[in-house]
């Protein structure tokens, strides 16, 4: 025989029913006898682990004795099987979840039995949760130290699908008034046993009850309709399963497959958890904790867990018992977030337990889309979950979740823009954006009020680069201000030298300027705040729309009242095509004209969603109600009027130009190319005048 073919034999019979132990080490030195070219290539560390694939008390020992009965399904259980079996669980990986779920919950009733029992248990097994990894036999074995199950047990809990021990487990304990070990409990539907015939085509449990006078069994099926039941020996206290695979699932023999599950679904599931000899949940459940024990190291190591590469920029811890129980952890990054990150409809950053086993890796419904750059977890017990551990029912409750914690996340937010002004400033230069997503997508006004309180803007009344909140701007407001007033503009300066500017600063009133692209369409979304509207500054100088303002008799620097009426009707009838009324006004000073309508935020809104650039242009006139409003102390107006009898197709070229350069001051023209046309036509006279 070959020294290459001795070791594969070698192999399959440490991979047999006898020992693992036992038989390791004298494979081990057969391997040793190996020509050092044979295995040059193959790392040593491996190799003993393939050879081994054990740890304390995983092993082959366990064997049926003496004759097996058979025994079927009911009727029902049989349909169940199947239904668990094929289309209960969307991912077939959530079977390692499910049983390791159920050996916890194993060995937190053995700690409960030790505890009122007399009987005494055997203190020298240690409480914790093996695994074991096999790729060559193509089995998976999970194996817990706790409380196993007697014959009579194993047909009520494995024979019947849907009869869980653990739910009877926790009615008892509430019967008695106890209940220190129910938050730990996982199960409570007895399904999640049966999603291991997802992967297996036989599967084999050992199990022996803590209690002195029980004897060990076997129960095996195939999922089929039937089960056996024998007597085993060789069995440790506790519970053993064996999956057979199937053929197309052999991926769950393979060990780092099998750790990457445990870490999704069970690293802090409270017992150790160990895979071919390494315990693999070191990271511990530190929303748990106290927060003020939980150190920044700790944090940084919880967060890099969780998927992210940065440090957190902020970290949120919150515990709460009412009127939900939720155990929470927020962390917001420090990294600047992409226009793409931003755009994109990404899934909320959050998983959700429940009592420590993921349920969700990514929780949609329970934090709004808006804060889906927050990161972090979320525990409840009171989170009701549908048959699969994988679905949330009772949406009224999701709502109440949902609302408790995004609530707590601003008030948070709110609390850290007070303590630290300066950083707050940059998070909000980085995601403003977000905030104000949640606006828009808000359905709710009391929502809308609380993101909105995070938002900063420049006013007239602060220095360039300094912003305030809403709520200081009420706190601010003059006591016979109504309304809380906004003006639209690209940048500080143009804002300020806006003819909209221009005709209120006489009220000495604050003025909200939006800078950014979005934030009138927010402030549109939002419209009210504190009980105070939101209203641009167009609207606020419309509220004697309709009457003119009177010309002090004897004022050398304007019009008279009838020459101002006389240009008045004659704008009115040139320009009829997109106005509908001239109005004579004494707020401007240096500017010409200006347009008003009757919401002009929403005017603007239209434009930018290129209402007027689909060739819809007098459609839109037609649709608006646009006044002009001309300043009789204006050289440009006095000169018109002088100039409208003399020369009238040279002043309708003026009027028409004075028209679009108020729609292009207004932001009623998202395209101010569409305007040269007229301007060209008017300079081309003008030079043709002149010549």
């Amino acid at each position: 025989m070959s020294k290459l073919v001795y070791f594969n034999a070698a192999l399959r019979q440490l991979n047999s029913k006898s020992s693992i132990l036992k038989h390791s080490s004298r494979h081990l030195a057969s391997f040793s006898l190996l020509n050092s070219n044979d295995t040059k290539n193959l790392e040593v560390n491996t190799i003993q682990k393939r050879l081994i694939q054990t740890s304390r008390f995983i092993q082959d020992a366990e064997k049926a004795v003496g004759k097996s009965e058979k025994y079927d399904f009911l009727a029902e259980t049989k349909q169940l099987l199947n239904i668990v079996a094929k289309s209960l669980y969307s991912d077939k990986e959530v079977f390692v979840r499910e049983l390791i779920s159920n050996a916890s919950d194993a060995i937190e009733k053995l700690k409960y039995a030790q505890l009122t029992n007399n009987q005494g248990v055997d203190n020298q097994i240690p409480y914790e949760i093996q695994i074991n990894a096999n790729d060559m036999n193509n089995t998976l074995t999970i194996q817990d130290t706790g409380v196993g199950m007697s014959k009579e047990e194993l047909i009520k809990f494995l024979g019947t699908i849907a009869h869980s021990g653990s739910k009877q487990f926790i009615e008892n304990l509430s019967k008695n008034n106890n209940g220190n070990n129910q938050n730990s409990i996982i199960g409570q539907f007895g399904v999640g046993f049966y999603s291991a015939f997802m992967v297996a085509d036989k599967v084999q449990v050992f199990s022996k009850s803590y209690k002195d006078d029980e004897k060990a069994f076997e129960w095996s099926s195939s999922g089929d309709g039937s089960y056996e039941i024998s007597e085993a020996d060789g069995v440790t206290r506790g519970t053993k399963i064996i999956l057979h695979l199937k053929d197309d699932c052999s991926e769950f023999s393979k060990e780092d497959v099998i750790r990457k599950i445990v870490n999704k679904y069970s690293n802090f599931v409270g017992y150790p958890i160990v895979v071919n000899g390494d315990k693999i949940n070191l990271i511990q459940p530190i929303w748990l904790e106290d927060a003020k024990n939980i150190t920044e190291e700790q944090h940084e190591e919880f967060y890099k867990f969780l998927g992210n590469m940065d440090k957190p920029r902020y970290t949120l811890c919150y515990k709460t018992d009412a009127p939900l129980n939720i155990r929470a952890l927020f962390y917001i990054p420090t990294f600047k977030p992409s226009p793409v990150d931003i755009s994109q409809e990404a899934d909320v950053g959050v998983s959700l337990y429940s009592k420590k086993v993921l349920i969700l890796s990514k929780a949609n419904q329970i934090l709004p889309r808006w804060l889906r750059f927050v990161k972090g977890v979320v525990d409840s017990e009171d989170i009701p979950l549908n048959l699969s551990r994988e679905l949330l029912q009772d949406s009224n409750l999701i709502r109440k979740l949902r609302t408790v914690l995004t609530q707590r996340i601003l008030r948070y937010l709110n609390e850290e823009a007070k303590y630290d002004e300066q950083k707050f400033m940059e998070f909000y230069s980085d995601y403003n954006l977000y905030f104000k997503e949640g606006i828009y997508r808000a359905a709710d006004q009391n929502e809308k009020e609380e993101i909105a309180s995070l938002l900063r803007f420049e006013t007239n009344k602060t220095e360039p680069g300094k912003t305030i909140s809403l709520l200081e701007y009420v706190k601010r407001m003059k006591s016979e201000q109504k309304n809380i007033l906004y003006y639209a503009a690209p940048s500080r300066e143009i804002a300020l030298n806006s003819p909209y500017f221009e005709a209120i600063k006489q009220k000495d009133n604050e003025i909200l300027f939006l800078f950014e692209q979005y934030d009138e369409m927010i402030v549109l979304q939002l419209q009210q705040f504190k009980g105070k509207q939101l209203l641009g500054i167009e609207q606020e100088n419309m509220s004697e729309k309709n009457k003119d303002d009177l010309i002090i008799e004897g004022d050398t620097r304007s019009l008279s009242n009838s020459e101002a009426q006389e240009l008045k009707t004659w704008l009115k009838t040139t320009l009829s095509s997109k106005i509908k009324n001239v109005k004579i006004t004494n707020k401007l000073d240096t500017h010409p004209c200006v347009i008003t309508a009757e919401n002009m935020s929403f005017l603007r809104h239209l434009i930018k969603t290129s209402y007027m650039q689909r060739e819809k242009v007098g459609d839109f006139f037609n649709l608006v109600n646009l006044t002009m409003e001309i300043n009789p102390k204006n050289g440009l107006i006095k000169a018109l009027y002088a100039m409208h009898k003399k020369d009238p197709e040279l002043s309708k070229l003026v009027a028409e130009q004075l028209m679009d350069n108020s729609l292009v001051t207004a932001g009623l023209v998202e395209d101010p190319r569409l305007v040269l046309s007229n301007l060209n036509k008017l300079l081309e006279k003008a030079f043709a005048q002149r010549n």
